[in-house]
């Protein structure tokens, strides 16, 4: 399971990196993988971190309508950058990725938040992550 950790934490620094340069996730996995082939110091890319990136940018646009309506009192536009990441990631995994149990999905975020975001983040995640995955199924389409 630190194999999957590890790759979800990659995927996390992707989709955050992509935000920050207003750039297609897929375009900086590109530059990830490319980076790592030139540099051997650099780690490969993954398998599961490719999935869930791919996997993320496929439902994007469904992913931040869902944190958008479901996020209360919060804009996507106002949310700290890395719980956006998280919960975007999050989210992907929750609903459209069945290799991972809900219960680890969520576990993963809030270690995620606690590790890179404010004191208040993790409950934000956990709470968010949580309300999708009681409505879960009926939010895919």
């Amino acid at each position: 399971m630190a194999a999957r950790n590890k790759a979800r934490k990659r995927a996390f620094q992707i989709l955050f990196e992509a935000d920050q340069r207003g750039s297609a996730v897929t375009d900086v996995l590109a530059d990830w993988i490319r980076h790592a082939r030139s540099d051997p110091r650099q780690p490969p890319v993954g398998e599961y971190t490719m999935e869930l990136v791919e996997g993320y940018a496929e439902h994007a646009e469904r992913i931040d309508e869902l944190l958008s309506t479901y996020s209360v009192g919060w804009t996507l536009d106002r949310m700290p950058d890395v719980d956006r990441s998280i919960l975007r990631l999050g989210a992907y995994e929750l609903l459209w990725s069945q290799e991972t149990p809900d219960a680890v999905v969520l576990d993963e975020a809030v270690q995620l938040a606690k590790e890179f975001s404010t004191d208040d983040s993790p409950s934000f995640v956990n709470g968010l992550l949580g309300r999708l995955k009681d409505l879960g199924p009926s939010l895919r389409r």
